[in-house]
């Protein structure tokens, strides 16, 4: 019996995965035959591959997110998050942004909550640091970097340039790896309409726990990506990890200290912990424990995929997992939204597979490397070829062709046109001006002192 009018599909969460869950199944599904409702704190999806060029300002900030309504215009998308599920009753508890929670009953069920930010209980890392999973911590890390550029170049206290000039990145994977270099590039470019700031000036510090960054890539074309940055300025320290960052005062494994107003966590990913409280089998890292269908083990009602699933990696072999990333993202909602219909119709499910076709990463503009595999060849590429190929993939891989066009008219005119090295930290406080303005007592009437009554009236 439905709990509804029509069946409900539930898609919990709109990253990737969910987002293209959800298209798959709209095509896929006749006029009427049922509901789908996709719930999500956000009303849009953000392409994170994206991001380290967004923080540069290589892409307008805009065109890296996907406004699911608009893509989604036969789907119900409801802003809010799932806090629980009752698979007894077939019920999600949904918390909206505003009001009361509500029960939302379903038939069947996506889960795609994607993956936060793996951080640990290190002393100031809350308070200092910044992460790099959404636009919103994109943006403000461009605008934080710009800002320490105008504070260095306003002062002479020493010790306060040096703490403003100093960039530390923890984490040498995929994410922390093309953030440094984006950020480095956008920063050697600004120092040039800086007076008091020079590129030498800055001090970009790398740190990953492993013995070499971009695994992804290789351990050959890891190596040349370490080099470059390498001889780009940047110091790269591995096997090590950060001890604290209270108050911006950064020490390292290995006895460094440095004083810093950047500090930027990229040091991995893990499933949502929000699933903790779905009743659903997880293994041993907290992923949703799925079959080869993308179904939740014991369930023939229940799937899930991308970041927040153990997914068998049947191309690879017995007791391996398909990594988090965007390649297996896509493939995995295809699969899953096609499972789902068959699910819906009682038909038999289909089981994921999908050979790892390489990796590809960007450096910064016109520097990258790039793993390709065709069959049982590999073809390795570095530098501008290699940054060619960073963004013919993710062009092609980022959703919608409205979205498309836009990354790759900001690209076009890149190419003619000077990088824009403006900061504009005052829009996470965009009304403080006016608060100030309009309170009963502004900060500048506090200032001055006020004029004695037995004066003003001389006057």
């Amino acid at each position: 019996m439905s709990t509804t009018e029509r069946p409900r599909i539930l898609v919990v969460g709109g990253g990737y995965v969910g987002l293209y869950a959800a298209r798959r199944i709209l095509k896929k599904m006749r006029y009427g035959e049922a509901t789908v409702t996709v719930v999500d704190p956000r009303s849009y999806m953000t392409y994170q591959p994206f991001l380290p060029e967004a923080a540069a300002g290589s892409i307008s900030p805009r065109h890296v997110v996907v406004p699911l309504r608009r893509v989604l215009p036969k789907a119900e998308v409801l802003t809010g998050r799932v806090s629980t599920i009752d698979q007894d009753r077939k019920v999600a508890v949904v918390q909206p942004l505003v009001g009361e929670t509500y029960e939302l009953p379903f038939d069947y069920l996506v889960v795609a909550l994607g993956a936060v930010s793996r951080t640990f209980p290190i002393p100031g890392l809350a308070e200092n640091g910044i992460g790099m999973k959404g636009i919103e911590e994109a943006i403000g890390l461009r605008n934080h970097v710009l800002e320490q550029l105008d504070k260095a170049d306003s002062t002479t206290d020493e010790e306060i340039r040096r703490k403003a000039l100093t960039f530390v990145f923890v984490g040498g994977g995929f994410a922390g790896a093309e953030t440094i270099g984006e950020v480095e590039d956008m920063a050697r470019d600004a120092a040039k309409y800086y007076p008091n700031v020079k590129r030498e000036d800055m001090r970009f510090v790398l740190v990953d726990a492993a013995d070499k960054i971009l695994p992804e890539v290789g351990p050959k074309l890891g190596k040349w990506g370490l080099e470059h940055l390498q001889k780009r300025g940047i110091e790269v320290y591995l096997e090590t990890s950060m001890n604290s960052c209270i108050d911006g005062h950064v020490v390292l494994k290995n006895g460094l200290e440095v004083d810093s107003n950047t500090i930027v966590w990229t040091a991995g990913v893990k499933p949502n912990p929000a699933l903790a409280r779905f009743g659903l089998p997880l293994g041993p890292r907290g992923h949703v424990d799925t079959a080869p269908t993308l179904q939740v083990q014991g369930s023939d009602y229940i799937w899930a995929a991308g970041d927040n699933a153990q997914v068998p990696d049947l191309a690879v072999g017995e007791g391996a997992w398909c990594p988090p990333n965007a390649q297996h993202a896509l493939r995995q909602a295809k699969v899953l939204g096609d499972n789902v219909i068959s699910g819906m119709r009682g038909f038999p499910q289909k089981e994921y597979k999908h050979a790892n076709k390489g990796a590809v990463a960007g450096l910064g503009l016109h520097k990258g490397v790039a793993m390709i595999v065709f069959g049982k060849m590999k073809i390795k590429l570095k530098g501008r070829l290699a940054w060619y190929m960073h963004r013919g993939y993710h062009g092609m891989a980022m959703p919608t062709f409205n979205r498309k066009i836009r990354v790759v008219a900001d690209w076009t005119l890149g190419m003619f046109l000077k990088r824009e090295v403006v900061s504009l930290g005052a829009i996470e406080n965009p009304r403080e001006e006016f608060y100030e303005a309009a309170s009963p007592v502004s900060a500048a009437a506090v200032a001055k002192p006020s004029v004695p009554a037995e004066k003003a009236k001389a006057s």
